[in-house]
């Protein structure tokens, strides 16, 4: 190679690493010139983890969403307790709940490896590990708006108070997703996420024993594995095909077997009722609903340009 060529080529590096430090908007095509195979690295680790156990796609995406309604999509939620973190690990929505820290760990070593440097954030992985996900489980794909940096810090306090539980009533999750900016139409199509995963005993207990809009032989189906006392941690799906992406989770609701309070609050005669029909028969709404709001909510409150830092461990601040 010329000295000319030499030149160049590290003038084009220096060049592509301070546009993305002095960036101040996420674009799809953030990490193209400085580390095109980032993303297909994350893409080639989440496939594998979903390969060794289907339930970690429905992980990485609540990852996400637990990320992004505390304070931002910032990975905040990636950080472990120390003397000045109050880590959301530990938070009631959190708590022996939130899994897939091990794949994010495994995401960012892999991708440090191949960009040789950490240049991709935390809080970018956690995104783009939860579209990859969704793919990977038969759902849609999207360009993820990438350029978050992660943050220095985490609130606990905020992780009690903001991310949803699965006990709200229709009023207080549209409030809830309000104060994220996100509408209700976002509500019913991120709600539908649920199409993956499963859900503790302690979550619905209440629903199955006690709550009267529900299907009596989906209750005491439910009932089999979740024990008035006891059990708490025992899994139920939240929707009947919980290792993909489909319409089934709305087709549930409209038949009285939303499995958690918070999902047959989307159907109970509220103002949701229509959009929640209609996604039960028509998955490319869904999906394309779905898209939109998982943009929408990935674009809350980024760190960008020389905000946050990029975090060399997830696990920790630098």
């Amino acid at each position: 190679m010329s000295s000319n060529n030499f030149f160049f080529l590290h003038v084009l590096v220096m060049f592509s690493l301070t546009s993305m430090t002095l960036s101040n908007s996420l674009s799809p095509y953030f990490y193209d010139h400085v580390c095109p195979e980032a993303l297909p690295t994350i893409k080639r680790v989440v496939e594998d983890a979903i390969r060794q156990e289907r339930r970690m796609g429905a992980s990485l995406l609540r990852l996400h969403f637990h990320d992004c309604f505390v304070n931002g999509c910032d990975a905040s939620i990636l950080l472990d307790k120390t003397a000045i973190i109050d880590s959301e690990k530990t938070a009631v929505p959190n708590n022996n709940s939130i899994r897939g820290f091990d794949v994010i760990d495994k995401i960012k070593s892999e991708v440090d490896k191949c960009c040789r440097r950490s240049i991709v954030s935390c809080a970018d992985i956690v995104a783009v590990a939860a579209r990859d996900s969704i793919v990977a489980l038969g759902g849609p794909t999207w360009e993820v708006p990438l350029g978050r940096r992660d943050s220095t810090t985490a609130s606990r306090t905020t992780a009690n108070n903001d991310i949803p539980t699965p006990f709200m009533d229709l009023p207080a999750l549209i409030n809830n997703f309000k104060k994220q900016g996100l509408d209700e139409k976002d509500l019913v199509a991120l709600s539908g996420g649920h199409t993956l995963g499963f859900a503790q005993c302690f979550t619905f207990r209440n629903r199955i024993y006690n709550e009267t809009n529900i299907d009596s032989t989906f209750a005491r189906q439910r009932q089999a594995n979740c024990p008035r006392s006891g059990g708490n941690s025992n899994l139920a799906p939240l929707d009947p095909t919980p290792a993909l992406f489909d319409s089934k989770y709305f087709s549930n609701l409209v038949s009285k077997k939303g499995l958690l309070h918070s999902d047959q609050a989307l159907f109970n005669g509220g103002q949701t009722d229509n959009l929640v029909k209609k996604y039960s028969t028509n998955l490319g709404s869904f999906s394309k609903d779905f898209v939109k709001s998982m943009i929408k909510m990935g674009n809350i409150k980024p760190l960008i340009g020389n905000q946050g830092q990029i975090r060399v461990n997830c696990r920790k601040v630098n």
